[in-house]
C-alpha cells in the first residue's frame, strides 16, 4: 500500500508547507470546504472512519449524533494525549505528519460548525508541540484558516500529565484548567462538553484521515482495507521485536504478517508467547490468534480488543506475572482517584500481583484476583480500571500455569529462588 499518512515520516521537516501540498495537501480541504456540513458527514459515514484512540466508535455517526442544531459556540478537540503504554502512533504523526492533523482539523471544524478547536498534546510530546506550532503559523500565514463561515482559531494545548487525561470528559477539565477527572454522563460532551458547551473528540490518527478521504473520496478509503478492515491504519509494535517501530498498513492486516514480516519477528533466539495488540489495556492475543486480521470485528471475535493497534510483545524469558505486575502499577498510578474501586481496587490488585511474583502468594490470592476482577470493572466511574484488568484477567487464563507455578515453587520459576 502507498504510503498516505506515514509519506513525510522521514522528510528533513515535515512541517513544511510547501512540501506538504505538493505532494496533495490542502486537496482535501478544498474540496470539502465546497460541501455542505450535512454532505461531509455522510461522506465520512460512507468512508467507515472509525475512532483510532481505543474505543472504534464510528467518526461520522459520532458528528451526526451531536447534531446540525447545537448550540453556539461549538468546541473541538484533537486528543494527542497518547500515554497509553505501548502506543507511539500518534506521536509518529505529530512529529513526521503535522499538516495532516491540521488539514484534518479544519475539514472537521468546517463540517461542525466550529471556530474554536484544540488540539491537546501529552506533555512528553512537547518538543512534537513545537513541531506542530510551526506548520500551525505557515498554515494561518497561508489563509487556510479561513473557513467558509468565518476564521478558526486553534490552539495547542501541551498537558501537563497524567495518564486519565486522555479520556475525552477528563480532557475537557483539563483543557478548563481544573483536575483532570472524568465527568458524569448524561448530559454526554458533545450536549455540554468545553465551558458547557458542544463538543466533539476525536482521536489524532482519526483526524489525519480526513484529508485523504476528502482528497480521494470514501470508497477510495474503503478500498484500503483487506480482510474485512477498511482505510488504512497506524500500527506500533514495541519489546523484542528485530524492527520495533510504527508501520502504516491495510486496516485488516494480521497479526502474524504485522509482527514477522513488517516488524520482523523476535530477536535471535526468543519465543513469541504473546501480545497485548492494543496497548497495555487489552486482553492477550495468544499465537493460535496471530492470523486474525487487525481490525476491530475480528479482533473482538477472538476475545481481545484491537485499541489503539499498539502491539506490546511478550516473549518466553518475559515472566508473565511480572509482566502484569508493571502494567498494573502504571493503572494503580494513574488513577484520579475519584471512584474507590478504581483508587482503592488497583493497588491491591498491584498488591496480590506482587506478592505472587515475589513467591509469597497462595492459592486463595489468585482466586482474589479473579473475585476483583468481577467487581472493580462494572462499579468503576470511567474505563481506566476495566481496562486496567483486562491484561490481568485474560492472564489468569493464559497463563494459568505460571501463576500455579509461582505459589507451588514458592518462588519465580523465570528467576529461580531468591537469596
Amino acid at each position: 500500500m502507498e504510503a498516505i499518512l506515514s509519506r513525510h515520516f522521514a522528510d528533513p521537516d515535515p512541517a513544511d508547507l510547501r512540501a506538504y501540498r505538493n505532494a496533495g495537501g490542502y486537496v482535501g480541504l478544498a474540496r470539502a470546504v465546497q460541501m455542505d456540513p450535512a454532505d461531509i458527514i455522510a461522506e465520512l459515514e460512507k468512508s467507515g472512519l472509525r475512532g483510532c484512540g481505543g474505543a472504534g466508535f464510528p467518526t461520522g455517526l459520532k458528528w451526526r449524533l451531536r447534531g446540525a442544531d447545537a448550540p453556539e459556540p461549538r468546541y473541538l478537540v484533537c486528543n494527542l494525549d497518547e500515554t497509553e503504554p505501548g502506543s507511539i502512533k500518534d506521536r509518529a504523526l505529530l512529529f513526521g505528519a503535522p499538516h495532516h492533523i491540521l488539514e484534518g482539523m479544519f475539514i472537521a471544524a468546517h463540517a461542525l460548525g466550529v471556530r474554536f478547536a484544540v488540539v491537546f498534546v501529552r506533555g512528553e510530546y512537547a518538543a512534537g508541540a513545537r513541531v506542530l506550532e510551526k506548520a500551525l503559523h505557515q498554515a494561518r500565514e497561508a489563509g487556510l484558516m479561513r473557513l467558509p463561515d468565518g476564521d478558526l482559531r486553534l490552539d495547542i494545548h501541551v498537558s501537563l500529565g497524567r495518564y486519565i487525561c486522555g479520556e475525552d470528559s477528563a480532557i475537557l477539565n483539563a483543557i478548563e484548567g481544573k483536575r483532570a477527572n472524568p465527568r458524569k454522563k448524561p448530559p454526554h460532551i458533545s450536549q455540554q462538553g468545553l465551558w458547557q458547551q458542544p463538543t466533539t473528540v476525536n482521536n489524532a490518527e482519526s483526524i489525519a484521515h480526513l484529508p485523504g478521504i476528502f482528497a480521494h473520496g470514501a470508497d477510495w478509503f474503503r478500498s484500503l482495507g483487506v480482510n474485512g478492515g477498511v482505510g488504512s491504519k497506524l500500527y506500533s509494535v514495541c519489546g523484542p521485536a528485530k524492527r520495533p517501530g510504527v508501520f502504516e498498513l491495510p486496516m485488516g492486516t494480521t497479526a502474524q504478517e504485522i509482527l514477522f514480516e513488517h516488524a520482523g519477528g523476535l530477536q535471535p533466539g526468543r519465543t513469541l508467547r504473546a501480545v497485548l495488540p492494543g496497548g497495555s489495556s487489552t486482553p492477550f492475543l495468544m499465537p493460535e490468534h496471530f492470523d486474525t486480521p487487525m481490525h476491530f470485528d475480528a479482533v473482538a471475535k477472538v476475545g481481545s480488543r484491537l485499541g489503539t493497534g499498539g502491539f506490546i510483545l511478550m516473549d518466553d524469558r518475559q515472566c508473565p506475572v511480572d509482566f502484569l505486575v508493571a502494567t498494573t502499577r502504571f493503572f494503580a498510578r494513574e488513577s484520579c482517584g475519584f471512584c474507590t474501586p478504581c483508587r482503592e481496587g488497583l493497588p491491591y490488585v498491584r498488591w496480590l500481583l506482587e506478592r505472587i511474583e515475589a513467591g509469597a502468594g497462595s492459592a486463595e490470592d489468585i482466586a482474589t484476583l479473579h473475585q476483583l476482577g468481577g467487581q472493580i470493572a462494572p462499579n468503576s466511574f470511567c474505563a481506566l480500571a476495566p481496562g486496567a484488568l483486562m491484561p490481568v484477567l485474560s492472564g489468569l487464563h493464559a497463563f494459568a500455569d505460571d501463576f500455579e507455578a509461582h505459589v507451588r515453587l514458592g518462588h519465580c520459576p523465570y528467576r529461580g529462588p531468591q537469596s
